[in-house]
């Protein structure tokens, strides 16, 4: 039972950390159109942000956080107002710059902060473990999963809930008819990738609880944001979040009774998912 529940634990905790990426880069592509290949790379760099905040300059692990995403967030605008809005619907190229940039970010980081890997890092009210029910269990973990359940409503919120939402639904259906109806969708789309990428570099802060930051963590993000996109579905939060947690899961299982073969079953599930469901398990066609 024990092996049971901390697997499961891990598992639910790298399933979030998996959300707080793919949940952005779901909705960049189902409300822009835009294939943004760089995602990965401004996880990292929020990471690398975060990390100097914390440990170079010692302020406080929160203030990392929302500089790091700051830090990301703006690097992802930059991008988008500088190059990607002027190449919608324009998949081949966007692909190209975008991928182009996670290798100019990434080298950019190597310049800044050198190749060696930064080891984990965390507030120190964050050490030491929860008692559940008998199981000790590391506060870092349990607070990664609190942050992505807060997250994950508050993003089901405005999607759902609010009249952006309802902009961002419309505009993944017919861009050029909410255009057409006075809705500057230009600028929600740009906020939005602020968003995203302001996502992407808190969760690139708060994974380094977990995994330190690394030179070639960009690549390794995307891969696996991209993962969990086809298993749960472009455009949608919810489907971000079931596929988050379902490859989190499962890489946990995988990890703990097969190490040599847990990518080998991310890989399984998605390639089930593509056959038996395309658009993913709770994505919208695009």
């Amino acid at each position: 039972m024990e092996f049971f529940a901390t697997s499961l634990l891990n598992g639910l905790s790298f399933g979030m950390i998996l959300f707080l990426i793919a949940a952005g880069l779901s909705i960049i592509i189902g409300v822009m159109g835009v294939v943004n290949l760089s995602h990965g790379a401004l996880y990292m760099f929020g990471g690398y942000f975060g990390w100097m905040i914390a440990q170079q300059l010692g302020l406080n692990f929160w203030l990392a956080v929302f500089i790091g995403g700051l830090a990301a967030g703006l690097v992802g605008l930059g991008i988008e107002r500088a190059f990607l809005r002027r190449l919608y619907k324009q998949l081949n190229e966007q692909v190209l710059l975008t991928f182009g940039f996670l290798y100019i970010i990434t080298n950019i980081c190597l310049w800044v902060w050198g190749g060696d890997a930064k080891v984990p890092f965390w507030d120190p009210a964050l050490s030491g473990s929860f008692n559940l029910a008998g199981l000790l269990y590391p506060k870092t973990r349990i607070i990664v999963i609190a942050i992505g359940t807060v997250l994950a409503v508050f993003l089901w919120w405005l999607q759902d809930k609010t009249r952006i939402g309802a902009i961002i639904r419309a505009g993944m259906d017919d861009r050029e008819m909410v255009t057409g109806l006075g809705i500057n969708l230009d600028r929600v789309s740009m906020l939005i990738f602020f968003l995203a990428a302001f996502i992407a570099g808190s969760a690139g802060v708060i994974g380094a609880q977990l995994w330190g930051v690394y030179s070639y963590q960009g690549i390794q993000t995307l891969l696996f944001a991209l993962i969990v996109i086809i298993v749960g579905g472009i455009g949608s939060i919810q489907g971000a979040l079931v596929g988050a947690l379902t490859i989190g899961v499962i890489d946990a299982f995988g990890r703990a009774l097969l190490p040599e073969l847990s990518m080998f079953f991310m890989f399984m599930v998605m390639i089930i998912i593509l056959i038996a469901k395309p658009s993913g398990l709770l994505g919208r066609k695009i």
